[in-house]
């Protein structure tokens, strides 16, 4: 049987190494571990991922010679033995150990002495290590990423950096065809599941505690799905009514497409398109536990040609590939994936799909364009730049009580025991 450690070292340094996304990896490293040691292995993925600025320039001075590339295993080792010395409560000398032992285990015992010798001193000298960091990296960000969140955001910095660093809340958006949400919390509340509404959106619930699925009352019946506060707000802006024929640009895994149908049963058709098919899987998946129907297509969005048959939407949402920086507690891999070069690429992508996917919208109809990100380039910026372009389109004001008005939409910032990041704006095709 594997060590969690040591899974975990060997998906830190396959991220590191290779760009491998944390959510390829981290199924892949847990097929071998016992059930009972998988919260441990995701807990030093995920918490070393999300520290991992901080860590790496603070242990950096303590490596005497730099390490191959091909023992970057060993650096994550060693990195998750000083998260736990800094950001959990494993004993020190556990910490230590686990480390030192992990070393053997990886089959380089030549760097279990170079490990214990790293972590005793990182116990020794936690205040000097961490003495003198740049604010980028106290605050464990890229400096790119922070230097742009400074400049967008300066009073709301401190804010989005303690709530980017700490764990999600977990969320549920329950299926108002089932349930009104008083009663599901009653029900919880007798399972000993201490939970309490979202503050915005009107279906959603927070667990105090997260849980697997099978825990959750009515789950497999449809009742109930996860999904984050932010994401759920989409279906109040689309003013879904009977008969209109929708479409769900961008749709896997297909939350959004099932808060959709939830919300409006009697639409004439939910067209929920995606470019990669093997994602419409998870569509599907969620689709029959939620017995909802939508017609699933795998094309790319901006290629009308190939999938779209002629005859417009009355409502088209847009969840816009982005950096999704305001996810980044959920995807804390992008602190190290995420690159500059990469937001003008992104950029031109959401523009080229507004402009597309604007073609496909009925006169009078409505389009909810959608992004996980913090960054105004992928934003308002990018929504008033589209008005700019297009005079058929009109911004509509959002009569709401979330988020920040931003002229172009509204922003959302992620909140520590909150909702995460996340942008809306509202468009209508004029008549």
């Amino acid at each position: 049987m594997k060590c969690p450690r040591v899974a975990a070292a060997r998906c830190l340094a396959s991220i590191a190494q290779e760009g491998s996304s944390l959510s390829r990896q981290l199924p892949r490293g847990e097929q071998d571990l016992d059930p009972a040691q998988r919260p441990l292995y995701r807990e030093l993925c995920y918490g070393t991922l999300r520290y991992y600025w901080r860590l790496d320039a603070a242990l950096k001075p303590l490596f005497s010679k730099g390490l191959k590339p091909k023992d970057s295993d060993v650096k994550m080792l060693i990195l998750i033995g000083a998260y736990q010395l800094f950001y959990t409560r494993i004993p020190p000398h556990a910490a230590i150990n686990s480390a030192v032992e992990g070393c053997r285990s990886l089959g380089k015992k030549w760097a279990a002495g170079m490990a214990n010798a790293i972590l005793r001193r990182c116990q020794r000298e936690q205040a000097s290590l961490f003495a003198d960091l740049k604010p980028a990296v106290e605050a464990a960000f890229p400096a790119w990423l922070y230097q742009a969140l400074a400049k967008a955001w300066p009073d709301q910095l401190a804010e989005i950096i303690t709530a980017s660093n700490a764990h999600p809340p977990f969320c549920l958006r329950l299926n108002r065809q089932h349930h009104d949400r008083d009663a599901y919390l009653q029900k919880l509340i007798e399972l000993d599941m201490a939970a309490s509404p979202c503050e915005f959106a009107p279906y959603g619930i927070r667990l105090e505690q997260a849980c697997g699925v099978d825990k959750l009352p009515g789950f497999n019946e449809g009742h109930i799905s996860v999904q984050d506060e932010a994401a759920q707000l989409c279906t109040e802006l689309l003013d879904l009514q009977p008969g209109q024929r929708v479409l769900d640009a961008c749709a896997a895994p297909g939350g959004k497409t099932g808060a959709i149908l939830e919300a409006q049963p009697a639409l004439r058709e939910l067209v929920a398109l995606d470019i990669d098919e093997h994602r419409l899987d998870r569509i599907n998946e969620n689709l029959q536990r939620l017995q909802l129907k939508a017609s699933l297509v795998a094309a790319d969005a901006a290629d009308l040609d190939s999938w779209w048959d002629n005859k417009s939407f009355d409502r088209i949402l847009l969840d816009a590939p982005c950096s999704a920086v305001g996810v980044i507690r959920r995807n804390p891999d992008i602190k190290l994936n995420r690159m500059v070069s990469d937001i003008a690429p992104l950029c031109r992508l959401q523009a080229n799909l507004l402009e597309k996917l604007w073609q496909c919208l009925s006169p009078g109809g409505l389009f909810v364009y959608a992004t996980c990100s913090l960054l105004p380039a992928e934003n308002e910026e990018q929504i008033s730049a589209f008005l700019s372009r297009e005079s058929s389109a009109e911004l509509m004001p959002l009569d709401v009580t979330w988020g920040e008005d931003r002229q172009g939409g509204r922003q959302l910032f992620p909140q520590e025991q909150g909702h995460d990041g996340f942008f809306y704006a509202l468009l209508r095709k004029k008549r």
